[in-house]
């Protein structure tokens, strides 16, 4: 027991120099957001002046009465970024609920249904994933012009319906969590495919799905080049676009700039914490077997 004891002492004690590492590296992730926090609520005559938060009389040294909420107010009253928040979200949710839906249909045909020429399409989701996004770019804007969806949110939705990494994603998935005599028993039962796909399948791949879930939605709300190309009419323009559309000709409004900023992390940093967990789950879902 008393060995047993000291073992863990022993343990504990190693662990020490670990975590103080990743409080200290926590801490340095974390001065960029609380920079943008500052200077977000910063005018343009503070924000060269102090690092942080402008110096003055104030509590712990601090001018709080130059802090100003002008810039979010000029946000949501002058610039309509109200709007450019809605078009993110939907453009984020539909692209990211397509997805996974279409990922997870394709990736559980590959795994447990056999069919001709299931190698060769395969294959081709195998080179799809080696294949660097900016090489399609020219060939899919050609593409999305000639079936004249320029300036639509279909234009931006479509191209990432089926991506190939989600599909292998859910092949992989589907092969470790979902055995084949647990299918054959629904079938024996009378269950359809869609009815299997639906109430079967889904749920057991319900960690990948959180995962892959956040992965598209984030992968979308953070896409600039997509709707940069895209579209060309100001009120369909999503967060990414809108904040880079903020850059003055003549000058920087730099606090509205950060301020925007912060409205744009903020909705997808409160999914990913509220979420964390499923995402984690479904990342290593598939690391015991391959």
């Amino acid at each position: 027991m008393t060995g047993d004891l000291s073992f863990s002492a022993r343990q504990r004690l190693l662990l020490i120099p670990v975590y103080t590492l990743l409080v200290m590296a926590a801490a340095l992730t974390l001065v960029p957001f609380i920079w943008m926090a500052c200077a977000a609520f910063k005018g343009n005559a503070d924000f060269f002046s102090s690092v942080f938060l402008p110096r003055g009389d104030g509590f712990l040294g601090i001018a709080w009465d130059r802090l100003t909420v002008v810039n979010f107010k000029r946000l949501f009253t002058e610039l309509s970024i109200g709007n450019a928040l809605l078009n993110s979200f939907f453009l984020s949710s539909v692209s990211a609920i397509a997805a996974t839906l279409c990922s997870a249909a394709g990736g559980y045909a590959l795994a447990k249904f056999r069919f001709a020429g299931r190698g060769f399409v395969l294959n081709l989701v195998l080179v799809a994933l080696v294949i660097p996004g900016p090489l399609l770019m020219a060939p899919g804007y050609q593409l999305i012009y000639k079936l004249g969806l320029l300036d639509t949110y279909a234009g931006l939705i479509l191209p990432g319906v089926a991506p190939a990494f989600g599909i292998f994603l859910f092949r992989q998935a589907t092969m470790n969590a979902i055995p084949h005599e647990l299918l054959e028993s629904a079938r024996i039962d009378g269950a359809g495919e869609l009815r299997i796909f639906f109430t079967l399948v889904l749920p057991l791949l319900r960690p990948m799905i959180g995962a892959f879930l956040m992965i598209t939605f984030l992968g979308t709300w953070n896409n600039f080049i997509g709707p940069q190309i895209i579209l060309q009419s100001p009120e369909l323009f999503p967060l990414s676009v809108a904040i880079n559309q903020l850059r003055g000709l003549y000058g920087q409004d730099y606090g509205m700039i950060m301020s925007g900023t912060l409205v744009s992390i903020a909705p997808v940093l409160c999914l990913f914490l509220l979420l964390q967990k499923e995402f984690i789950a479904g990342l290593t879902s598939g690391a015991v077997k391959g």
